[in-house]
C-alpha cells in the first residue's frame, strides 16, 4: 500500500507539467464540446421584456444542444413561446401575452457531439418583483424635546431588495447629521430631537432597480413641543394640567440598534460587511469602532452615516472575530461587541480544471482544487453522468479532487465534470480530455511586428499546438545560440519575455516548434521605441478674471511613432468655444470666466503609450459688493451696522472697509469710518454728535477692492459738547520776547456741535500761579507778546462750543523766544596725539549765558602754514561740528609739520555765540608724499641718468632717498634688486655698469625721520651694442634668410586653400587631432569653424611678474610700502623717446608673444627682436 502511494505520487509529480501548459485545440481538430458563455446562475428577469437564456459551446464537430428544467428534460419544441437560436443553445422566450412567472425554474444547458458532452451551471430564473406599498394611515407623532425617536419606513419585500432614501414633498433629500441618520434597514433614527424637526413631510421612498421604479410611503408628521406646549396640547384630550413635570435632561448614551451588549454576525468570504451601531443620548453621542482582536484592515474599511455603519469589502478569514463600537457624550459612553463570523462558498484555489489534450500512450491530470467553509465536497462526472456509473476505464483513476490519465488511447477523449459544494453555494466546471496525434504549428501570425516602449516588458508570442505538446526554442537574427537566461525569460506557453527592452533587443526573433511528429518555424519582429515623455509640465494657475493664462506641456517621443495631444477639462472635453486656443505645446484661454476653473490635464498619446500632467486653474476677482446693509441696536453714540458678504471669487475677502458720508456738514464725500476683519459681518459703530451720517461697506481680498455697496439709510446723532480737546500742543518764540501757541484744530466731526472756539491759557512754570487766558475764533495759533527771553511756560487749549467745552486740557510745555548766547567756551585746551589728529578740550556754557536750546559747539580752525621753509602759507578755515552737550572733540585730518589756529563757539536755536580767544599747535612730523617727478636722461650702452623733484608734500625735514631698480626680461620676469641710497639735497644719479639693450622698472621715494614715504617708478632701456645691431642687420639681408621667410608663407597659403576646400565639402581640418596631441600651452590651434588661426591664448595676461606681490583683488597700489612694486596695467605696445627713455605702461602680456608672434601677421620676422630674445634676463 505504502508503495502505491510513492508511486501515484510520483505520477502527480511527472504529470504537472500537462496541467500546466494546457493548450487551446484549433476548431479545425476534433475535439469535445466547451462551454464558452452561459446565463449567471442567480438570474433575475424583468417581467415587461422577453427572456434570454444563454447557452454557447464550441467543438468539432459543433456540438448540439438540450435543456432541462427543473431536473426534468425541457421539451423545447412543446413549448411555442420558446425558441433556440442556430447553432447555439440560447434560448429565447417570448413573453407576450404570457406572464413570466410562468417560466420560473431551475434551467441546465447541455452541450454534445461524438466526442463528450459539456452543462452549464444550474440557472435560477426568478422574476423581479416591485410591490406596492400597502395602504396605511399615519397618525401624527407628538414628541417632546430632546427624547429620541425612530420613523419606521418598513419597505414591501422586492426582488431584488429596494435601495430607501428619505426626502420632503419637493423631491429633496432630508438632511442629515451625527443627530439624525438612516439605518441599514432604512428606518430613519434621532438621537434626541429638535423644534425645527418638526415637520409634515417625511416621506420614506423606494426604489427598486431592476425595474426602475420608485414607490413611496405615506408622509409621516412629526410635531417637537417643549414642555408648556406639551402640556396644553396634552391636557385638552385628558384634561390634565402636569403630564411632563420636568424637561427632558442631558443623559448617557444607550444604543437603539443592536440591543443588549453583544450580538453576531455572520458574512461570506468576498462579500462585504456592513456592521451598525445607533445611539440616542443627549447631547449627541459620537460613535467610534474598534477591533478587539486586532486592528481594522485600512484599505478595505470605511465609515458611513456619520461613523455609525462600519463597512468592510472583500471579506477574508482574517476579518472574523470580535468589533465594538462605542457611543459617547460628556456624561459617559456606553458598548456593544458584535463577533463576526466569516463563512466561504466554494472558491477555487489555482483556478478551474484546465482541458487536458495528451497523445496516445501519454499521461495526464485534471485537477478540481478548491476550499470553502465549512469544507466542501467533490463529485466528477463524465459526459455529464456521475463518474462511478460511467463505464470502466483502467487508464482513468479517480483520487478525491484529481483525475488520473496513464497510457491513453485513441477514442478515450470525453468531458469531465467537476463539482464542489457546501451549504452555501457550488462550483461546476467542465474540463475534457482529447486524445490527438497532430504536428506541431504555431498559431501566431507569421513576420509579425511587436513594438515596445524602451525599459518596459516585452512579450513576443509563440502560441502553439501539437500533441505531443511541442517544445518551443527562441533564435535571434544568426541563430547563434537559443535565447534562455538574462535578458530573455521563456514561459510555459511558449511567449518570450525580455524583462527591460533595450534599443539592442531589436530585430528579427524565430520560434521553432518541435514534437515527434515534426518541426515548424515562425518569424517576428521586434521594435523598440523610446517613450514619451512631458518634459515641461503645465502648473498651477492663479488668474483674474478677464486676462488670459496659458499652459505649457512640451513633450518628447519617439520620432517614428505619430503622437497625439489632447487637453481636458476636469477629466471631460475641452468647452467648445473660441476663447481656448490649443497649440502644439501649450493650452492658452483668453478672456477667463469663473466658468474655466477647474483642472486641466495635457495627454500625449502614441500608439504604444501616453503620459499626463494635470494642473489646476483657479479663477480670482475683486468681491462682490456687500448687500443687506441694516443699522440695528440705535444708540445716542453708537449703532450696529450688518451687512451679507458678495462672492468672494476665490480669494478670501481680507477686511471689510466701512466709509461714512456727512450729509450735513460734506455732502457727496465719503470718509473712512473703520475696518473690521473679513471673517464678520457686523460691526458696532462709534459716533460723533452733531453728524447725518450714511454708511456703505466695501470689502477688500487679495485681488482688490469691491465696488461700494448701496447706502444705508440716513442716522442722525444730537449736537453736544466736545468729547476733546485740540492736540498737538506747541509753545516757542518767533521773537526774543513773544511766546506763539500752536496746536491742531478740531474737525467739523470733533466739534460735536455749532460754534466752535478755543480757551487758550497759558502761565510761566514756577512763576505764575494763576493762568491767563483768551478765547479765539477757530483757528490753530495765539501769539503772546512782551515775555522774558526764553523761559518755560506751561500751556492748555480747551475746545468751546454753543453747547458747553469739552474736558479738561491737559497742560504742553513750551518757551519764549531764543537770543544768540552772551559768552565763549572757557578753560580751552588742545593735545596733539600725532601728526594727523589732535583733541580739543573746553568747559561747558551754562544755561543763562546761551539763552536758548542748546544746539552744540563749533570748532574753527586752520592751518596757518607749513613749519618747513619751503612750504607756503595755508588759511582756508574748516568746522567741525559737535552737536549736543560736548566738552571735547578729535580734530582729524590735519597735515603733519604744520601750525595750526583754531577757536570754539556755542550755538543755540538762534545762532552762534562770540569765539573763545584763538590758540595754537604744532603736529610733529610724518612720512613724506611721494617724489613730484621722475625722469630718465642720457641712456647708454650701460649707463643712464634719473632725475627727480622733491615731494609736493614733505610732511617733513627730508633725510634722504632711495632709490632700488632691477631687470625685466621679454617674459615679464624680474630680476635681481639693487638698493642705492642717496642724500637729502641730490635730485640726480646717473647708475653705471648696467647690461646694454636691457629694460629696467626704477623705484624712488623720500625719507624723513618718521621713515620712507610711497616710491614714484618708471622703466627705460639701455641702447643696444651697434655691433650686435650691424650683424642683425647683415642676418636679415642673407639670401637662405628671406629664401625660409617666403618658402614658409607659401606654406600657411596652400593651408589656407585647403582649409578653404574642406570647409566647402562640410569636412574638419584634418590636422586637428595632431595639433590636439602637441598642444602648446601657450597656442590656440586653428578653428575648425572658420578656418581662421585662434587668438593667442591670454591664460597669463593678468598674472603678476615672477617676485612681486599682489594683494588679493590682484592690484598693486602706488602708496604701498616701499618693499612692494608697482602693477603692470593693461595698454598699448612701448615704445622709445627720442632719447631712449621709455614710455607708456609695461603691458600685462608676454612680451616675447607680442613682439615675435603679435606682429607676425603683418610683417616679416624681426632678426632685432631675435636677437632681443637672446639677451633677455634668464
Amino acid at each position: 500500500m505504502m508503495e502505491r502511494r510513492r508511486t501515484d505520487a510520483a505520477l502527480l509529480v511527472l504529470l504537472l507539467g500537462h496541467l500546466i501548459s494546457a493548450l487551446e485545440v484549433p476548431l479545425d481538430l476534433p475535439q469535445p464540446p466547451t462551454i464558452t458563455h452561459q446565463s449567471p446562475k442567480d438570474y433575475i428577469i424583468d417581467p415587461r421584456e422577453n427572456i434570454i437564456i444563454h447557452c454557447e459551446a464550441k467543438g468539432k464537430p459543433h456540438p448540439s444542444f438540450s435543456w432541462t428544467r427543473n431536473g426534468t428534460h425541457f421539451d423545447i419544441d412543446q413549448e411555442p413561446k420558446v425558441a433556440m437560436r442556430p447553432r447555439s443553445g440560447t434560448l429565447v422566450v417570448d413573453i407576450s401575452g404570457e406572464k413570466a412567472e410562468h417560466y420560473e425554474g431551475v434551467y441546465q444547458c447541455t452541450a454534445r457531439n461524438e466526442h463528450g458532452t459539456a452543462v452549464s451551471n444550474n440557472i435560477v430564473i426568478r422574476q423581479s418583483r416591485s410591490p406596492l406599498w400597502s395602504k396605511e394611515r399615519n397618525e401624527p407623532i407628538v414628541v417632546q424635546e430632546g427624547v429620541s425617536l425612530v420613523l419606521q419606513c418598513r419597505p414591501p419585500a422586492g426582488l431584488p431588495p429596494p435601495i430607501i432614501f428619505w426626502m420632503d414633498n419637493n423631491f429633496q433629500r432630508l438632511p442629515q447629521s451625527s443627530r439624525v441618520s438612516q439605518a441599514l434597514n432604512g428606518d430613519l433614527y434621532f438621537s434626541n430631537v429638535l423644534k425645527e424637526d418638526s415637520r409634515n413631510d417625511y416621506i420614506c421612498y423606494a426604489r427598486f432597480p431592476h425595474t426602475q421604479t420608485i414607490q413611496q410611503k405615506q408622509p409621516i408628521t412629526v410635531r417637537v413641543l417643549n414642555l408648556d406646549a406639551i402640556n396644553e396640547t396634552m391636557a385638552a384630550f385628558y384634561n390634565d394640567t402636569d403630564l411632563f413635570s420636568a424637561p427632558v435632561d442631558e443623559r448617557k448614551p444607550t444604543f437603539l440598534i443592536p440591543s443588549g451588549p453583544s450580538s453576531s454576525k455572520m458574512v461570506l468570504r468576498g462579500q462585504v460587511l456592513e456592521m451598525e451601531c445607533i445611539a440616542e443620548g443627549l447631547p449627541t453621542p459620537e460613535i467610534s469602532w474598534t477591533k478587539v482582536s486586532g486592528d481594522l484592515p485600512a484599505k478595505r474599511t470605511s465609515f458611513l452615516h456619520y461613523q455609525k455603519t462600519l463597512r468592510i469589502v472583500n471579506v477574508s478569514e482574517s476579518d472574523s472575530g470580535d468589533y465594538r463600537c462605542t457611543a459617547r457624550n460628556r456624561l459617559g459612553s456606553v458598548h456593544h461587541t458584535i463577533r463576526v463570523a466569516v463563512k466561504a462558498a466554494p472558491y477555487w484555489i489555482s483556478g478551474p480544471p484546465r482541458n487536458l489534450v495528451l497523445a496516445p500512450r501519454e499521461t495526464g491530470l485534471l485537477i478540481c482544487r478548491a476550499s470553502g467553509t465549512p469544507k466542501p465536497t467533490i463529485t466528477w462526472a463524465m459526459n455529464g453522468i456521475p463518474i462511478e456509473n460511467s463505464p470502466k476505464d483502467l487508464s482513468r483513476k479517480v483520487e478525491d479532487d484529481t483525475v488520473m490519465f496513464t497510457d491513453v488511447q485513441t477514442g478515450s477523449s470525453a468531458v469531465y465534470q467537476c463539482n464542489v459544494s457546501n451549504e452555501y453555494g457550488y462550483l461546476l466546471s467542465n474540463a475534457f480530455v482529447n486524445v490527438l496525434s497532430e504536428p506541431p504549428r504555431v498559431l501566431t501570425q507569421a513576420n509579425k511586428v511587436y513594438q515596445v516602449i524602451r525599459n518596459h516588458r516585452a512579450l513576443i508570442d509563440c502560441s502553439s499546438f501539437g500533441s505531443p505538446i511541442p517544445k518551443i526554442t527562441w533564435f535571434k537574427e544568426s541563430r547563434s545560440s537559443t535565447l534562455d537566461g538574462d535578458p530573455y525569460i521563456l514561459h510555459d506557453n511558449g511567449t518570450l519575455e525580455v524583462h527591460v527592452a533595450q534599443a539592442r533587443n531589436s530585430g528579427k526573433y524565430t520560434c521553432v516548434a518541435r514534437n515527434t511528429l515534426g518541426i515548424y518555424e515562425n518569424h517576428v519582429y521586434l521594435e523598440v521605441k523610446e517613450p514619451t515623455r512631458i518634459l515641461k509640465q503645465p502648473e498651477y494657475k492663479v488668474v483674474q478674471r478677464g486676462r488670459s493664462v496659458e499652459f505649457e506641456c512640451k513633450v518628447k517621443h519617439d520620432p517614428s511613432l505619430i503622437p497625439t495631444m489632447t487637453w481636458l477639462k476636469d477629466n471631460g472635453e475641452l468647452p467648445d468655444d473660441e476663447r481656448f486656443i490649443v497649440d502644439s505645446d501649450s493650452l492658452t484661454i483668453a478672456d477667463v470666466i469663473e466658468n474655466d476653473e477647474g483642472v486641466y490635464t495635457c495627454i500625449m498619446n502614441t500608439s504604444l503609450d501616453h503620459d499626463s500632467a494635470s494642473a489646476e486653474l483657479t479663477v480670482v476677482d475683486r468681491p462682490d459688493a456687500p448687500t443687506d446693509l441694516e443699522l440695528t441696536d440705535q444708540r445716542e453714540r453708537s449703532v450696529q451696522l450688518t451687512w451679507t458678504p458678495g462672492d468672494e471669487h476665490n480669494s478670501p475677502i481680507q477686511k471689510f472697509l466701512i466709509q461714512y458720508e456727512d450729509s450735513l456738514h460734506h455732502r457727496g464725500h465719503w470718509h473712512n469710518l473703520t475696518e473690521v476683519p473679513g471673517t464678520k459681518t457686523t460691526a458696532r459703530l462709534k459716533l460723533s454728535p452733531f453728524i447725518h451720517y450714511t454708511f456703505r461697506v466695501l470689502a477688500l481680498n487679495a485681488v482688490g477692492l469691491s465696488h461700494p455697496s448701496f447706502p444705508s439709510r440716513m442716522y442722525k446723532t444730537n449736537a453736544a459738547a466736545p468729547d476733546e480737546n485740540p492736540t498737538g500742543v506747541e509753545g516757542y518764540g518767533t521773537e526774543h520776547d513773544n511766546l506763539v501757541i500752536t496746536w491742531k484744530p478740531l474737525s467739523g466731526l470733533q466739534s460735536n456741535g455749532p460754534g466752535l472756539q478755543y480757551k487758550v491759557m497759558w502761565r510761566q512754570k514756577e512763576v505764575d500761579k494763576e493762568w491767563t487766558s483768551v478765547t479765539v475764533a477757530n483757528v490753530s495759533k495765539f501769539v503772546v507778546s512782551g515775555t522774558p527771553t526764553f523761559v518755560p511756560y506751561e500751556l492748555k487749549v480747551q475746545a468751546v462750543n454753543e453747547h458747553g467745552t469739552g474736558p479738561e486740557p491737559a497742560i504742553a510745555h513750551g518757551h519764549s523766544g531764543e537770543d544768540l548766547p552772551v559768552a565763549a567756551p572757557d578753560n580751552v585746551q588742545v593735545l596733539v596725539l600725532n601728526s594727523s589728529l589732535a583733541e580739543v578740550h573746553w568747559d561747558p556754557l551754562p544755561a543763562k549765558a546761551i539763552r536758548g536750546h542748546l544746539k552744540g559747539y563749533k570748532v574753527y580752525y586752520w592751518r596757518e602754514r607749513s613749519l618747513h621753509k619751503h612750504n607756503p602759507h595755508h588759511v582756508e578755515k574748516q568746522i567741525l561740528t559737535f552737536s549736543g552737550n560736548h566738552s571735547h572733540g578729535m580734530l582729524p585730518g590735519l597735515h603733519p609739520f604744520s601750525l595750526y589756529s583754531f577757536n570754539i563757539r556755542v550755538y543755540n536755536g538762534k545762532g552762534e555765540g562770540p569765539p573763545s580767544p584763538s590758540q595754537q599747535f604744532e603736529t610733529p612730523e610724518g612720512v613724506p608724499g611721494i617724489p613730484s617727478s621722475l625722469i630718465i636722461t642720457n641712456p647708454n650702452l650701460d649707463s643712464l641718468t634719473l632725475e627727480w623733484a622733491p615731494p609736493h608734500d614733505r610732511n617733513g625735514r627730508l633725510t634722504g632717498y632711495t632709490l632700488k631698480y632691477q631687470p625685466v626680461n621679454n617674459s615679464n620676469e624680474l630680476g635681481p634688486v639693487k638698493e642705492v641710497a642717496l642724500p637729502a639735497n641730490e635730485t640726480s644719479v646717473t647708475l653705471l655698469n648696467l647690461k646694454y639693450s636691457t629694460r629696467y622698472k626704477f623705484y624712488l621715494n623720500a625719507k624723513t625721520v618718521r621713515g620712507a614715504g610711497p616710491a614714484i617708478s618708471q622703466e627705460a632701456v639701455t641702447i643696444m651694442d651697434e655691433a650686435v645691431a650691424s650683424r642683425q642687420v647683415d642676418i636679415a639681408t642673407q639670401g637662405w634668410f628671406i629664401g625660409l621667410m617666403c618658402a614658409i608663407a607659401l606654406l600657411i597659403l596652400i593651408l589656407l586653400i585647403i582649409c578653404f576646400i574642406q570647409r566647402n565639402k562640410g569636412g574638419k581640418y584634418p590636422v586637428k587631432e595632431k595639433e590636439d596631441a602637441h598642444t602648446d600651452p601657450e597656442f590656440q590651434p586653428m578653428k575648425d569653424d572658420d578656418c581662421t588661426f585662434g587668438e593667442y591664448s591670454d591664460n597669463e595676461d593678468h598674472k603678476p611678474l615672477k617676485g612681486s606681490r599682489t594683494p588679493s583683488n590682484g592690484t598693486v597700489k602706488r602708496d604701498d610700502s616701499d618693499d612692494s612694486l608697482v602693477d603692470y596695467g593693461e595698454g598699448g605696445d612701448g615704445q622709445f623717446n627720442e632719447d631712449g627713455s621709455f614710455i607708456g605702461q609695461y603691458s600685462g602680456k608676454s612680451a616675447s608673444r607680442e613682439t615675435a608672434e603679435g606682429h607676425e601677421s603683418s610683417e616679416a620676422p624681426s632678426p632685432i627682436n631675435a636677437m632681443n630674445s637672446l639677451n633677455s634676463f634668464v
